[in-house]
Formats: C-alpha cells, sequence, structure tokens
C-alpha cells in the first residue's frame, strides 16, 4: 500500500514541476533556471511543513516522498548548475547553487515553522 501512495504523489509531482518549470521558462526565459528553483525551493517548504507535522506514514509517503519527491529535482538543479558554468555564467551558476542551497534549507526551516504554529 504504501507503494501505491508514493506513486501516486509522483504522478502529481512530476507533472506538477514540468508545468512549472516551462510556465517561469514562458515568463522568465531560459537564461536563469527559475523553474527548478521555484519548485526546489517549494518542495523544501512542503516538505519541512509535513515533516513537522504529527501525520501518519501514509500521508508522509504520499505527499513527502512521492509528490515532494518528485517535484523537487537535485539531478537537474546540478545539471543546470554545470550548464551555466559551460555556458560561461559562472557567476550566475554560483548564485544559482548558493541561492538553491540556502532558500532550500530556509523554506524547510519556515515550513516546519508553520507546522508547529498550526498544531501549538
Amino acid at each position: 500500500m504504501t507503494v501505491l501512495l508514493v506513486a501516486l504523489g509522483a504522478a502529481l509531482g512530476a507533472p506538477a514541476r514540468y508545468l512549472a518549470d516551462r510556465a517561469m521558462r514562458a515568463r522568465h526565459g531560459p537564461a536563469f533556471p527559475w523553474g527548478t528553483f521555484t519548485v526546489n525551493v517549494a518542495g523544501s517548504a512542503l516538505l519541512g511543513f509535513l515533516a513537522a507535522l504529527p501525520a501518519g506514514g501514509g500521508a508522509m509517503a504520499f505527499a513527502g516522498t512521492g509528490f515532494c519527491g518528485a517535484l523537487t529535482t537535485y539531478s537537474t538543479f546540478g545539471y543546470e548548475t554545470v550548464r551555466l558554468i559551460e555556458g560561461g555564467a559562472r557567476s550566475r551558476a554560483a548564485v544559482y547553487a548558493a541561492g538553491s542551497i540556502v532558500t532550500g534549507l530556509g523554506a524547510a526551516f519556515c515550513g516546519m515553522a508553520v507546522a508547529e504554529a498550526v498544531t501549538a
């Protein structure tokens, strides 16, 4: 049953990532990977929120592992960082890498804080 919940969550998370990336590219262009940045930060906030809730294993399997796991993408983050470097945009690559890590960690912390506030 847990595997099915993970698969169902992933079936929603992957298309959400794809659509978010397409929307960000259409709005901001391809110079900076805003789509991946946005879904990684949003996924970090959601996962932080979920991790701080007293929810059962099924909810975390569906939303945490499945949805957030498919929504966020470390491999694309790495690929896009390398592509920026190869394209001569070293400063942009550094901002992207550092900004993704710092903002993702901050978003996870904020998500946990919100969950703790609403369950207190």
